[in-house]
């Protein structure tokens, strides 16, 4: 049996372990529970709870699961726009690049579609031209930056961090197609009407 060096220091609700290669993990907790977090040693974070004075106690490591591969046939999104836009839900780190993708091509297949009052926005650059105007107001300016063009709308919606932001701005972006279909026809452009989109 080889011989081990251990020693361990306690401040406050922490406790250092150390070994020969120097800081090995820190605990937090007390007797009957601590959380062991690994800086050098193995493994993953490991959780131990027991009864003190029994030598029984329950242990068991965190190890963050590899996100399964979501079915090929699985639709990201549903088929309606805004309202059809599932309810908060964690999503694994990959699905919800996959939610926000769905969302851009449901913006693109349903409100940009090649014909649609919203695909002529920018055909003809007309948000470009409002939000040339010097009266257009910052918020409002700042609404519809957001659907300039078809890369300003992809960066805009792929910058979401979570489903809940990624269905507020893709309504934030049909409320933008809207205001700028109601600017262009306040100002005689032909793009449609807002209620088109």
């Amino acid at each position: 049996m080889g011989f081990r060096f251990r020693r361990s220091t306690r401040l406050g609700p922490l406790r250092f372990h150390f070994t020969r290669a120097g800081l090995s993990s820190v605990s937090i907790g007390g007797r009957g529970a601590t959380l062991n977090l690994p800086v050098a040693r193995p493994g993953a974070p490991r959780t131990t709870v027991g009864i003190p004075g029994t030598g029984l106690s329950w242990s068991q490591e965190h190890r963050s699961e590899r996100p399964a591969s979501p079915p090929a046939t699985a639709a990201p999104v549903p088929t309606e726009v805004a309202r059809g836009l599932p309810n908060s839900r964690r999503f694994r780190p990959g699905q919800l690049e996959l939610f926000k993708r769905g969302c851009l091509d449901l913006l693109h297949h349903r409100v940009f579609a090649d014909g649609s009052a919203g695909r002529l926005l920018w055909d003809h650059h007309l948000v470009s031209r409002l939000l040339a105007d010097p009266s257009l107001g910052a918020r409002l300016a700042g609404l519809l930056a957001c659907i300039e063009t078809p890369e300003a709308l992809e960066a805009y919606l792929m910058r979401a961090r979570s489903q809940d932001d990624a269905k507020r701005r893709a309504d934030r972006c049909l409320e933008a197609v809207r205001e700028a279909l109601r600017l262009a026809a306040a100002r005689g452009w032909q793009a449609g009407t807002p209620s088109d989109c």
